[in-house]
């Protein structure tokens, strides 16, 4: 899948590495982490997808019942931070980014859906559809702002493909253009914690 790609080479981790999936729902972003050796914790506040979750293993995740915009660990507790398309569903989003910021010590990877994606042509419009329905999308230049005043460096703005219908067509787009495309369906803002 293209967007696990995206947020694996741009976290940077190592086996052994420490990560805080936030809003990780049903975990399958969670479990993908942990095969690649990572010490994996997944937090959301929905129980039943937590229950999902934890079911599908494997035991080594730690699967916490959490808000975003209050996280429950001192600062700079994970090497590395990531969230995929769950703040899109969070009120105070800039309260939530705060936060992984400060429970990050090395570097955070943070999705969200792109307001100027071909996805939201198709799911988003007046106020969404199905699994879209009252999420926020955001055009990529907006996002830049939740991260002012906050310690971070190295901001970067990435985006991987979604194409609901043509995952075949996804991936050579990908592979043509990789990370490039604006229109991707995911936005990424990838950087670093001073």
């Amino acid at each position: 899948m293209a967007e696990f790609r995206l947020l694996s080479r741009l976290l940077q981790t190592q086996p052994g590495n420490t990560l805080l999936d936030v809003g990780c729902g049903t975990g399958w972003f969670t479990r993908r982490f942990a095969e690649e050796g990572l010490l994996v914790t997944g937090l959301d506040p929905n129980p039943d997808w937590l229950a999902f979750a934890r079911a599908k293993g494997p035991p080594e995740i730690r699967w916490i019942a959490g808000d975003a915009r209050a996280l429950s660990f001192p600062d700079r507790s994970f090497d590395q931070v990531v969230s995929v398309a769950a703040l899109c569903f969070v009120e105070d989003e800039r309260r939530a980014v705060a936060e992984i910021v400060r429970v990050a010590r090395r570097r955070f990877v943070i999705g969200w859906l792109n307001r100027a994606s071909l996805l939201y042509r198709q799911k988003g419009q007046g106020g969404g559809s199905g699994a879209y329905h009252g999420a926020h999308w955001h055009r990529p230049n907006e996002l830049l702002d939740f991260f002012s005043g906050l310690p971070v460096r190295r901001l970067a703005v990435h985006s991987a493909i979604f194409l609901p219908a043509g995952d075949g067509m996804a991936r050579t787009l990908e592979h043509l253009l990789p990370h490039t495309l604006p229109w991707g369906g995911l936005v990424v803002i990838s950087g670093e914690t001073e």
